[in-house]
């Protein structure tokens, strides 16, 4: 069987920039193992699959360690496939996923995630913790993943965190790190060694998280943000209480062909 796919850089502008995700649209669904199989073939972040039912789309989204329960990058780049070279009509994708409904907007080159909003839960801060990551914790949270506020913008971006140590965490699925930003609203890194990705480029989830717990620091309703990752990526942002905005850019890397 030849499966078309696309290969799309989310929340940029540029290639090699932003974070990478494949997006397959089907017809009918695999299976769950073929789905897997695939994800480790492409060995990205995610690999996402997408099927059409009466104008919805159902959307999983699979790591190459396996499947998660909410990915924004790959969203976006989904609703950039659908809206690019599927010639989806009107503006919004409504997905049904396992974190509910989501919805993408498009408005002229702009793409906005509408996303649950997720404020994490204070937790205490071990000292295995800061021996991962190799600097002070100022507060600590978890909800899905880990959620760590550094003291400044230059915490984030020099981070060189122990992967191995990350992995042995009692807690949370990933680590997500973040601070107060210089020329934006706030900075933030994402890790996920127990997912077999050290480091997610920009990743959109975790400003489920993000945006609430930064809209009671600053008391903000729009921000802007910035994943300070090697590749890097720019996010609007909009607090809305029990859901948020993210918004970004995308640009296609490759398309092909895949032999299943």
């Amino acid at each position: 069987m030849i499966m078309e796919y696309f290969v799309v850089d989310a929340f940029t502008n540029k290639v090699f920039h932003g974070n990478p995700a494949a997006v397959f649209v089907l017809d009918n669904w695999l299976a769950d193992e073929q789905m897997q199989k695939i994800a480790i073939e492409n060995n990205l972040s995610e690999t996402a699959f997408t099927v059409c039912e009466e104008d919805v789309f159902e959307l999983r989204w699979f790591t190459p360690d396996r499947e998660i329960d909410l990915c924004g990058h790959a969203t976006l780049a989904t609703a950039f496939v659908l809206f690019t070279y599927y010639d989806y009509v009107g503006d919004t994708i409504t997905f049904t996923s396992q974190s509910g409904p989501l919805f993408v907007t498009r408005k002229n080159d702009f793409f906005y995630l509408d996303f649950p909003s997720i404020l994490p839960k204070e937790t205490p801060i071990l000292p295995e913790y800061e021996q991962a990551l190799g600097t002070k914790i100022r507060e600590a949270y978890i909800a899905r993943d880990l959620f760590f506020v550094l003291e400044d913008e230059a915490a984030v971006a020099q981070l060189t965190p122990d992967y191995t140590k990350m992995k042995d965490f009692h807690l949370g699925v990933g680590v997500i790190v973040t601070a107060s930003g210089t020329q934006v609203d706030f900075v933030s890194r994402a890790f996920f060694p127990k997912l077999t990705i050290n480091e997610d480029p920009v990743c959109g989830s975790a400003h489920s998280n993000l945006i609430p717990y930064w809209n009671k620091q600053l008391n903000k309703v729009h921000m802007k943000a910035l994943q300070v990752s090697a590749r890097g990526g720019v996010l609007d942002c909009e607090f809305k209480t029990e859901r948020v905005i993210i918004g970004g850019q995308s640009v296609l890397y490759a398309k092909g062909e895949a032999s299943i």
